[in-house]
């Protein structure tokens, strides 16, 4: 993502701002006889008042003259009559103030805050002249120093650099161990036929695990591209759940669990995308298999609640294997994390499931909750809006509503 034309945007709004104090001076001078310091402070405070940025108002000398609220985001200590300097002690920022105030020009500087969070700022400091007055007949100088927040840009950027990152080094690893085994195959391996069977089995495997990992990057990218388009073809979620469940009955027959579900006896109806819905209800149910297996049993649950946006529909999976540690739960759905790695990779995970179900969710304006407890499993939710009445004529999983 590039910043470059949110920061022209920025460098458009300061300037502007600097045109409307020197607007908002002219009026206040034409509405009174004596332009005090008084009048002078009101004009300004009512300039940057509602501004949503951050904004200081300095005098020449690097004293803080106003601020707005929001630049107590920058800086908690700000106080008017008092350097910038007490309350803001980035030397990049200071410096800036300092030329600008020498030179007459327009500054610009970007300044990081590691506490309380990490955060990005884009600095202006740019001079202004209030209009001159009986008080001031050379007209006020005063620095407009303004922050625009390149945290979200920052932050996309950096997701960008480690899915890259991670995405390459996913395929690297399986391509190399392809690439070891395609030599040993050709050279000492060449007539040794149960070495080659061998080799070739694990080579389908490491190549199954690339199609797999493409096969998730693809329909993550298919999925963010619509994420802001809501599915609204009615879906028995019902009927979608028992066949997945049944769907998944031989893989957990292989690791000696037992799918627990007893539906409601009526169906409910959300709207959704059901190719999607299912992608995402298999992957929980088979990370549950997956994670969970040492429990020997998972159970579904189909609940329904009335939730802050009104009647939902709450799908749980719940497994009783070992649980996850509090310290991963808040970074599951991110790309590529793995609570542990290596059993990950055992397990055949690409690293993408949760985040694939995480941007389901989102484009069915639902939720995704994780809750779990070492040594006592792990249950994940979904949240779904239940449609409340399908139209006469709308088909539910292709079958007509009459």
């Amino acid at each position: 993502m590039r910043l470059v034309p949110a920061v022209l945007v920025f460098a458009a709004v300061t300037l502007g701002l600097v045109a409307d104090l020197r607007r908002a001076g002219r009026k206040r001078i034409a509405d009174s006889d004596d332009l005090g310091p008084g009048n002078s402070d009101l004009v300004i405070d009512a300039a940057i008042a509602g501004l949503p940025d951050p904004v200081i108002v300095l005098e020449r000398g690097g004293v803080v003259r106003a601020f707005n609220r929001h630049a107590i985001e920058v800086a908690p200590a700000l106080a008017t009559a008092r350097p910038l300097s007490f309350a803001l002690r980035h030397p990049g920022v200071l410096d800036a103030v300092r030329r600008a105030a020498e030179e007459s020009t327009t500054m610009r500087t970007e300044m990081a805050q590691r506490v309380p969070t990490e955060r990005w700022w884009d600095t202006v400091i740019a001079p202004v002249r209030l209009p001159p007055g009986p008080a001031q007949p050379a007209g006020e100088r005063l620095l407009l120093v303004s922050f625009h927040d390149l945290t979200p840009l920052r932050r996309a950027e950096q997701m960008r650099a480690d899915f890259i990152a991670n995405a390459s080094h996913e395929l690297r690893t399986p391509l190399a161990s392809l690439s070891g085994f395609i030599d040993t195959l050709q050279g000492p391996a060449r007539a040794d036929t149960a070495a080659r069977e061998r080799f070739l089995a694990i080579m389908r495997a490491q190549a199954s695990r690339m199609a797999r990992l493409i096969d998730d990057l693809l329909s993550l990218s298919r999925i963010e591209l619509k994420v802001h388009v809501r599915p609204e073809t009615p879906v028995d979620i019902v009927l979608l759940l028992r066949q997945v469940a049944e769907g998944l009955q031989p893989l957990a027959g292989e690791r000696g669990v037992t799918i627990g579900f007893e539906p409601p006896a009526a169906p409910v109806t959300v709207a959704g995308d059901r190719d999607e819905l299912v992608r995402a209800f298999e992957n929980l149910i088979e990370n549950a298999l997956k994670y969970g297996a040492s429990g020997g049993r998972i159970d579904l649950a189909v609940l329904r609640e009335t939730g802050p946006r009104g009647d939902e529909i709450a799908v749980s999976v719940k497994d009783y294997g070992p649980g996850i540690a509090p310290e991963h739960l808040p970074r599951l759905t991110e790309r590529f994390y793995r609570a542990d790695v290596a059993e990950s990779r055992a397990q055949g995970g690409t690293g993408l499931g949760l985040a694939l179900v995480k941007h389901i969710v989102q484009r069915h304006r639902g939720r995704l909750g994780i809750d779990s407890t070492p040594g006592a499993g792990a249950t994940f939710t979904i949240r779904l809006p239940i449609v409340t009445a399908a139209p006469s004529g709308t088909k539910i999983d292709g079958i007509p509503v009459t």
